[in-house]
């Protein structure tokens, strides 16, 4: 049923850039590559038990390494993009093997320091001339291949969607597999799992490195659309961003990201548009009443009528 219902969603998201306009093609890019990083972060914390504050900066470095191999050497962005993402599984697994030393909220303070010190970084002086300093990096967006009239923005989203759908089916995969059981076993019973030979270090390690993967696939795909990066672009609240729709989807799941992104790109133009003078406050408000509502985010809500229904038709027949 999942599987049909995915499927469904896929082919109908496929064919939104033949009836929707640019800029509505444009937000639903932004909320395919959000449910990209959204995938990666709610792996490392719902099924790994880790808590992460700052994936905001393998975003970052995600976007700037794909940025600066296509302006500074010339790659073209199907080279860049998964050699950015490549990059960052490295720099996960780099933070990931000393951090793992680290649990819960002393975990999360190491990742907050993260995100607060790559965007000093980009602006840091010698590295200014790589990197573009507070002036960042324009990038030639994605472009169609010759003799197919259609516009960037839906090229990008069909790519997008493509990437979204292969990096759903290989999270998955992974979770329903043995990594899945190490995963849970690691995250619920640490003792109880190495006791059985299950190396919780390594675990943890990678679970991190594939988050950071995600989050920095997402992040070259984002340089791309939107076509510049610079460092006011990946500030802390991009961390904060991230981990609200890890939250609002449900932490864990797969649909639950998907959700996510769609709620990060929408939802504070909505508040906005309920309420120009202060959108924050509108959006501070649709936050907690979703935390009522849906304590464990949309996915545990789609959980909850799943079961409903199934007992509504169990007692019907």
């Amino acid at each position: 049923m999942a599987r049909v219902s995915a499927t469904l969603v896929l082919a109908i998201a496929a064919a939104l850039p033949l009836v929707l306009g640019d800029y509505r093609l444009f937000q639903l890019t932004q909320a395919g590559i959000y449910a990209i990083a959204l995938i990666g972060l709610s792996l490392l914390i719902g099924r790994s038990g880790q808590i992460s504050l700052g994936h905001g900066a393998f975003y970052a470095l995600g976007a700037y390494a794909a940025a600066i191999l296509s302006v500074r050497e010339g790659f073209p962005a199907y080279v860049a993009v998964p050699a950015a993402a490549v990059l960052c599984l490295g720099a996960g697994y780099a933070f990931g093997f000393p951090a793992r030393r680290l649990h819960g909220l002393y975990l999360a303070l190491a990742t907050l320091a993260l995100a607060l010190a790559l965007p000093q970084l980009l602006r840091f002086g010698p590295l200014t001339e790589l990197t573009g300093g507070v002036q960042g990096l324009v990038v030639e967006r994605l472009a169609p291949p010759a003799g197919l009239s259609v516009s960037q923005d839906a090229w990008s989203s069909w790519l997008v969607l493509l990437l979204l759908g292969l990096m759903s089916w290989a999270a998955g995969n992974m979770v329903s597999g043995r990594i899945g059981r190490a995963l849970a076993a690691v995250r619920d019973r640490p003792l109880a799992a190495e006791s059985i030979g299950i190396d919780t270090g390594a675990i943890r390690t990678g679970a991190f490195a594939v988050s950071a993967f995600y989050a920095g696939l997402a992040g070259a795909l984002s340089a791309f659309t939107v076509g510049f990066v610079s460092p006011d672009s990946f500030d802390f609240y991009l961390s904060i961003t991230l981990f609200v729709g890890v939250v609002v989807g449900g932490a864990g799941s797969i649909g639950g990201a998907w959700f996510g992104g769609l709620f990060l790109v929408f939802v504070p133009n909505m508040a906005q548009n309920i309420f120009d003078a202060a959108p924050w406050l509108v959006y501070g408000l649709i936050l907690i009443g979703l935390m009522f509502v849906m304590p464990d985010g949309a996915a545990g809500l789609a959980r909850r009528a799943a079961r409903l229904v199934e007992q509504s038709f169990g007692r019907s027949t």
